[in-house]
């Protein structure tokens, strides 16, 4: 029997288009890919997975973002790789051992490429051992590695988020005052300040009645608390982006606040006050309102960026969660 050519072609779209959405929909996410590798170099070098996802974290978020991403960012030198005088940059591995490079075979083929995820990984879990893999041992060995205090303790708090939630999809903000309050806000970013001298404005204002809670915008660890001439009763939190948060003028903390502290989005850390502008104690020289900053790491400085975006981007947010 021949049937005609558009019931051929109908009963093709039909039994094909299945096939290629359950593909798409079977396709692991980069994250679940990640965490397969990081997972893999736990087992092969037993560093716990939360310190490669860590490494990995922060170099991503310290490299050009308009470049592709890429499965694993961890980007270990040449010389270091291959070796000083392995000049051809020859990648198996009893040339490059030969050459007394670091770079190792984490997927078994002979060769340590270092554009290849699972021998990132392992070069750099082998790197680590060199000092052990206690927490003090992976402590000292990333400070011998960037020789950077900061960046060292940007990935022990990152590990220490990833090891809290035990994944490291975590893509979830919050808007730093609690919505259902009346609160306004422009952007005040750049703006002239006085006291204590001439300076810029390093964040947006967000005024509030007093006692409005204030709230952290995303994952991270809390980093700094107390008093500060500027801001009075503040909080800092180093987040998963190499990105630190600040909130000021605050009236005081929720009682369970403390340094250290792992938080997420939506976690309580005060309430908004009018402290700052003098010692200790010193309140009431401006409206009730949160400062709040942000300041960006790219593994050799620290400066101020504009939060507005970010703030308006995060209120449409917690509105949809309503």
């Amino acid at each position: 029997m021949h049937y005609p050519l558009f019931f051929v072609l109908l009963a093709l779209l039909l039994f094909a288009a299945p096939i290629s959405i359950n593909a798409e929909e079977d396709k692991p996410s980069i994250y679940e890919e990640r965490m397969a590798l990081f997972k893999k170099a736990e087992a092969l070098t037993q560093i716990p997975w939360y310190y490669f996802a860590a490494i990995d974290n922060y170099e991503r978020n310290i490299q050009d973002s308009s470049e592709p991403e890429k499965v694993v960012s961890i980007s270990i030198p040449k010389e270091l790789w291959f070796g000083l005088e392995n000049t051809s940059e020859i990648t198996d591995t009893r040339m490059i051992d030969i050459f007394q490079g670091k770079g190792k075979d984490g997927n078994g083929d002979g060769k340590a490429v270092p554009t290849d995820p699972e021998d990132i990984l392992y070069t750099m879990g082998s790197i680590i051992l060199e000092y052990g893999n206690t927490e003090e041992d992976i402590k000292i060995a990333l400070w011998n590695y960037y020789q950077r205090d900061l960046t060292v303790q940007t990935i022990k708090n990152t590990a220490k988020v990833f090891r809290t939630f035990q994944k490291i999809e975590l893509t979830d903000r919050d808007f730093p005052v609690d919505i259902n309050y009346n609160y306004s806000y422009r952007n005040t970013w750049g703006d002239r300040r006085g006291f204590g001298g001439v300076r810029i404005h390093e964040g947006t204002d967000i005024f509030a009645s007093y006692g409005t809670p204030v709230k952290s915008t995303t994952y991270g660890v809390v980093e700094m608390m107390g008093w500060n001439l500027y801001g009075g009763w503040r909080v800092g939190i180093r987040d998963i982006y190499n990105i630190y948060h600040y909130y000021a003028h605050l009236s005081g903390y929720d009682e369970n606040l403390k340094i250290g502290q792992v938080v997420k989005p939506g976690d309580i850390l005060g309430s908004v006050g009018s402290s700052g502008y003098g010692p200790p104690g010193t309140s009431g020289k401006f409206p009730p309102h949160l400062h709040y900053g942000m300041y960006k790491d790219n593994g050799y400085s620290e400066w101020s960026f504009d939060p507005y975006p970010y703030l308006k981007k995060w209120e449409r947010m917690a509105r949809q969660k309503r």
